[in-house]
C-alpha cells in the first residue's frame, strides 16, 4: 500500500471515529443528560418567566439531537446558525440582566419550537431502523421526555399571554408547576393538585394526555417489532426456478 493510500485510509478512519461520541447509545445518553439539566433548571423556576439558562441548554440539546439523528447537512448548518445566534443573544441578555414580558414570551415560544423539532427528528430517525437494542430504548425515552417539555412550554406560553391564572389553587402559576402538571398529564397520573381553569389550557391538557397514550402505544409497537424475528429474505427468481 502506498503512503498516499495509507494516509487516505487514516483520514477516513479518523472521520468515521470522530463523531462516534455523538452517535448511537452515547449520543442519546448525552441528550438525556442535557434533558435532566433542562428539567432541573425549569423545576427551580418559581415564576412564570422561563429561565434563559434553561433555554440555552435546550438549544444545545436540539443541536445534539440533529447531529445524533443524522439530519441532512444543510439542515444541520442552518440549525447551527440559528441556534448559535439565539444562544449568543441569550447569553448577552442574561449577563446584562435584560428582562421583560415580551422577552419572556420570546424565550417561551422559542423553547416550544425547539422542543417540537427535536422529538420529530428522533422519531423520523428511529422509524427507519430495525432491531431492539439500547439505542432504540434510549431514543424512545428521550423523545417522550422531549414531548413533556414541549407541552410544558405550551402551558408556559399560554400563561404569559392570557392574563387569567392558569391553575385553580393556592400554588399559583410558575414554570415549575407547569412542568409538574405537564408530565403528570402526559403520563395520565393526574394528582389533581393543579387544575387548569381556562378552556385553552384544558384543551391542551386533553391533547397532551392523548399524545402521551399514543406515544406509548407506538413506542411499544416499535420495540416489539424490533424484538420480533427478522423476516427471511425473499428467494431470487433463479433460486425459485
Amino acid at each position: 500500500m502506498s503512503q498516499e493510500s495509507a494516509g487516505h485510509a487514516t483520514t477516513t478512519n479518523h472521520a468515521r471515529s470522530s463523531p462516534a461520541l455523538l452517535g448511537g447509545v452515547s449520543g442519546y445518553a448525552i441528550i438525556l443528560a442535557l434533558l435532566v439539566v433542562s428539567y432541573g433548571l425549569c423545576a427551580a423556576q418559581r415564576e412564570t418567566n422561563p429561565s434563559p439558562w434553561a433555554f440555552l441548554v435546550i438549544l444545545v440539546t436540539v443541536a445534539v439531537v440533529f447531529r445524533v439523528t443524522g439530519a441532512p447537512a444543510m439542515v444541520q448548518h442552518v440549525a447551527w446558525v440559528i441556534l448559535s445566534v439565539a444562544g449568543i443573544a441569550t447569553i448577552v441578555a442574561a449577563l446584562l440582566g435584560a428582562s421583560g414580558h415580551v422577552l419572556d414570551i420570546l424565550f417561551s415560544a422559542a423553547s416550544m419550537t425547539a422542543l417540537l423539532a427535536a422529538p420529530v427528528a428522533i422519531i423520523g430517525h428511529q422509524v427507519k431502523r430495525r432491531g431492539l437494542n439500547l439505542e432504540a430504548l434510549l431514543a424512545a425515552v428521550t423523545a417522550y421526555v422531549l414531548v413533556g417539555l414541549f407541552f410544558t412550554f405550551v402551558f408556559n406560553l399560554i400563561s404569559l399571554v392570557v392574563p387569567e391564572p392558569m391553575f385553580d389553587g393556592p400554588d399559583g402559576d410558575s414554570l415549575a408547576n407547569q412542568l409538574f402538571f405537564s408530565f403528570t398529564t402526559l403520563t395520565t397520573t393526574g394528582y389533581g393538585n393543579l387544575v387548569p381553569v381556562d378552556a385553552i389550557p384544558q384543551a391542551v391538557a386533553v391533547a397532551e394526555a392523548i399524545t402521551g397514550q399514543l406515544f406509548l402505544i407506538t413506542a411499544v409497537a416499535r420495540i416489539m417489532r424490533g424484538a420480533g424475528p427478522a423476516a427471511a429474505p425473499a428467494a431470487s427468481p433463479k433460486e425459485s426456478s
